[in-house]
């Protein structure tokens, strides 16, 4: 039967057992593969820049970075499962813009954008653009803004889908231009124009993609990863690759991050209040 001295002993070792273990895990982090989810399906822009900045981070860490696409209610599913994955820095988020929206968007969800997941760093942003049918008289922002008004409650706005993030801008857009359209979800193409410069001063929207983390990942951890995300951001191949998409390269320290999607937060939750938008 141990002694009081030796029980004593015990205790001390079981509390900082654990200590000792995770500094030695992040010191030796990554020793295995890590995986990288993509909250939308294959195939798309976000899918293929995540696999872009996966290669280039594999390289560095000298660990496979796989990705895999957990993609459904509006990304909710691949944000929800890292949110609620192992702190351990092998498992992260490929996230978007959504992380802004989806908070105020859907009536409930199983994980909190701002709460549950870590800011790492920003990887790209992309600008929205407008399209019209080469039939359509309006040539130019202001041209359209006029022509809308003209025709009230004659003109479609579409976009990719209810919620998303070309629907918010066209909602942002309808707002500060002082017009209505009514909102079709699907897919429109032809020539683009740049707004805020033209019809609607201060109208600024990016889409954006960044990395994140499970909550209550080490700090030594999202600081490493958000260290080797600035370098590989900064590889001339990748910045190519992105710009091909269209995309631009930018990278941030995990408390811009955080600050940038406070703000982005709070200016689509404003949007989705007025509107009145809400998925089930």
């Amino acid at each position: 039967m141990p002694t009081r001295r030796q029980s004593i002993v015990l205790g001390a070792a079981s509390v900082f057992a654990p200590n000792l273990v995770r500094t030695a895990s992040t010191k030796t982090w990554p020793d295995r593969t890590v995986h990288m989810v993509v909250p939308v399906a294959a195939g798309g822009p976000t899918d293929v820049n995540a696999r872009i900045v996966a290669e280039q981070l594999s390289k560095i860490w000298g660990q496979q970075v796989v990705i895999d696409n957990k993609g459904g209610a509006g990304t909710n599913i691949g944000n929800a499962f890292v949110a609620h994955s192992n702190p351990d820095g092998y498992t992260l988020l490929f996230g978007n813009v959504s992380l802004a929206s989806n908070g105020a968007l859907y009536r409930s969800l199983d994980y909190s954008p701002t709460t549950d997941l870590s800011p790492i760093s920003l990887v790209a942003r992309f600008p929205f653009f407008m399209f019209v049918p080469k039939s359509s008289p309006a040539k130019t922002v202001e041209g359209f803004i006029d022509y809308v008004k003209a025709h009230p409650g004659n003109l479609i706005m579409a976009s990719s889908g209810t919620g998303g993030g070309p629907h918010l801008a066209e909602l942002l857009f309808m707002q500060m231009a002082g017009i209505h359209m009514t909102h079709a979800p699907y897919r429109g193409a032809a020539p683009a124009f740049t707004i805020a410069e033209s019809a609607v001063p201060g109208y600024v929207v990016d889409s954006w993609q960044g990395i994140f983390a499970p909550a209550k990942t080490p700090p030594e951890i999202v600081q490493r990863i958000s260290g080797d995300l600035a370098k590989a951001l900064a590889e001339p191949a990748l910045v190519d690759k992105l710009a091909h998409n269209a995309y631009t390269v930018e990278s941030s320290s995990p408390g811009e991050l955080a600050k940038f999607l406070k703000a982005d937060t709070e200016k689509w939750e404003a949007v989705i209040k007025t509107t009145g938008i809400k998925i089930d």
